[in-house]
């Protein structure tokens, strides 16, 4: 993959599997989560629906495919959250975001319903990565390809994913000068 293309496609880098954390780390994590709703409305502010429909890079989803991405994909994590609270190292079932991303509520539905949803799901999942206590972080589920994934690998993970599609976005419209 060329270096334009791979800072298209993963602008703040890619995602880094770490095993060690902090209660620091954890916090930080927490906090980039919470916001991961404001950020996403904040990066698709005044955006017409041309605009929505616009690639964030050529062969990429567009934006608004981008903001069901954030809701369908930030559900399938909270669910995983939640087994691995409630059972012991669940398997959980994959699913095929790109497939997803081609359905016909991904490609042409509003985006304020998914919006609504992220502010949701947000909030309980805050409340609940903020209850944890400090026995509960290494609790697993087991992702059919990538193997078991502790809590504290998917609050790093969803911290990095918040910001991660906010920033594509944000690089188109400076790119296209929407801002």
């Amino acid at each position: 993959m060329s270096n334009i293309i791979e800072n298209q496609r993963y602008p703040i880098g890619r995602f880094e599997w770490t095993t060690k954390t902090t209660p620091a780390d954890r916090a930080g994590w927490i906090r980039l989560i919470a916001g991961t709703p404001a950020s996403l409305r904040d990066a698709v502010a005044g955006l017409s629906a041309q605009q929505l429909d616009t690639p964030y890079r050529e062969g990429g989803w567009t934006v608004r495919q981008v903001v069901h991405h954030y809701a369908d994909d930030h559900m399938n994590s909270y669910i995983r959250f939640k087994l691995a609270l409630a059972e012991d190292a669940p398997l959980i079932k994959g699913y095929a975001e790109g497939v997803w991303a081609e359905l016909p509520d991904a490609r042409t539905a509003p985006i304020d319903p998914s919006l609504q949803l992220m502010d949701a799901l947000h909030q309980r999942w805050v409340l609940a990565w903020e209850s944890l206590k400090e026995p509960d972080w290494p609790r697993t589920f087991v992702h059919p390809t990538r193997g078991p994934v502790s809590l504290d690998q998917l609050a790093a993970l969803y911290a990095w994913h918040g910001q991660h599609h906010v920033a594509q976005i944000s690089r188109l419209r400076e790119a296209k000068a929407w801002i």
